[in-house]
This record gives C-alpha cells, sequence and structure tokens, in this order.
C-alpha cells in the first residue's frame, strides 16, 4: 500500500465554541474535535488550558491573538496546507465573532482549506433571545466605538436603525457609553447583559438614565452585551 501524500490532502481548519462562563456549555462534538486536533490554537493558552484540562483533553496550544496574527498565520496555514486538522478557539464564546479568528479564515479560505465549524455559545445571540426586544431583524456592530467623538457619531446614525442593534461593552467603557446614550437617544430602550450563563446572571432593561443610575455605584467585571430597541418597535 502507498503512504498517503498528505500534501495532496489538506487539513481542515475548525472553528470551535467555547462556554461564556459555564464550563458545562460545549458540546461533545467540540471536545472531540480538541481532543483530534494536531494543534489549537488560542487567544489565551492559560486560559483555554483552564478549559482542557476540566475535560481532560490534552493537546498541543498555541497562542494565535491580534498581536501574531500576522506573523503566525503563514505557518498555520503550511501546516493545514500539510495536512494537519487545526482548531482555533476564542478566550469565550464563537471564534471569529470579534476576534482574530476571522484573519485566519480568510487566510485559509484563500487556500482553498476547509473550515468548518462546532456551533456553541455565543454572547451575542443569547442576550437577544434574553432581552426582550424584537429578534426578527437585528445587526451585531462588534465592540463600541472607544474614542468620545465615533461613539456620538454612531449613536446618532442609529436615530433612524429599525433593527434591534447588539453591541459588546468592556467594563471599563460602559458608564462613558450609557451617557452618550443619555446624550444622543435618551428615550430608546436599552438592555445590558452581563454575566451571562453564570451565577449572578443579570439582564437590565430600560433608558440610558435609568441604568446609569443602576450600574454607576457599582464594580462591573466582565463584558456586556448592550442591546438598543430599534427605532419605532415595540
Amino acid at each position: 500500500m502507498e503512504a498517503r501524500d498528505d500534501t495532496e490532502h489538506p487539513g481542515t481548519l475548525t472553528l470551535v465554541s467555547t462556554p461564556i462562563g459555564n464550563l458545562g456549555d460545549i458540546t461533545h462534538r467540540a471536545l472531540e474535535i480538541l481532543a483530534a486536533a494536531d494543534l489549537v490554537l488560542a487567544e489565551d493558552t492559560r486560559h483555554s488550558r483552564k478549559l482542557l484540562n476540566h475535560y481532560g483533553v490534552s493537546g498541543r496550544l498555541e497562542a494565535y491573538h491580534d498581536h501574531n496574527k500576522e506573523r503566525v498565520t503563514p505557518r498555520i496555514i503550511e501546516r493545514l496546507k500539510g495536512g494537519e486538522h487545526v482548531a482555533i478557539v476564542s478566550d469565550a464564546g464563537t471564534p471569529g465573532i470579534s476576534d482574530p479568528g476571522f484573519y485566519l479564515v480568510r487566510a485559509a479560505i484563500s487556500e482553498g482549506i476547509t473550515v468548518t465549524a462546532a456551533p456553541g455559545a455565543n454572547a451575542a445571540l443569547m442576550a437577544l433571545v434574553l432581552s426582550g426586544l424584537p429578534t426578527d431583524r437585528f445587526v451585531f456592530e462588534g465592540f463600541t466605538p472607544k474614542k468620545k467623538g465615533e461613539l456620538a457619531r454612531a449613536i446618532d446614525a442609529l436615530a433612524d436603525e429599525r433593527r434591534t442593534v447588539i453591541y459588546y461593552v468592556a467594563p471599563h467603557q460602559l458608564i462613558k457609553v450609557l451617557e452618550a446614550f443619555n446624550a444622543g437617544l435618551p428615550e430608546r430602550e436599552l438592555v445590558l447583559a452581563r454575566e451571562l450563563t453564570k451565577l449572578h446572571e443579570e439582564v437590565a432593561r430600560g433608558t440610558a438614565s435609568k441604568l446609569i443610575n443602576e450600574f454607576s455605584a457599582r464594580r462591573i467585571r466582565g463584558e456586556m452585551v448592550l442591546l438598543v430597541r430599534g427605532a419605532g418597535k415595540k
């Protein structure tokens, strides 16, 4: 029997969703893929190693993040072209959503490498279905702009947006973001979802001023999801 030439059988890049908080929110298929992968790419290897150790999954972990993606991607592509199977995870949720996984996916597609996914937890969609806001049409805008002017312009653009809008918000940015909404869209209903799937899961609803009063005196940790009701929606 002739030996297989792996260069003629490129490997597969698999995006593997991981829990956003509760370690139980991972699928059997995800664990099987992580265990079988020749390489697992992770934003923070220490964080992902805790997850793998929790389930007794061993495997080679390498860092893949915004600061090294351009440097290491060519090497990863060569390994995939050589027949290896690579899995990529984010620190939480589905890779490729507001993280560097998108960069690798684009590179793999351009080289004709098969890209697939093991679906699972996603904070944006969980927050949407918990929000009570319309779910028939929505748009995900990633993280809120950091600069004050850009944030104000983004909020102004929502004046006539009829879809539910979803943002990720870093904890240290929360009050600044809420104050910007209070200045630009003071009457618009907002929903803030935090600690999703965790013990202290919380979904707060109301105008920006109401949320400012509720959260300004609290120590806020973890990334949160902020949803904005569409214009004219009830």
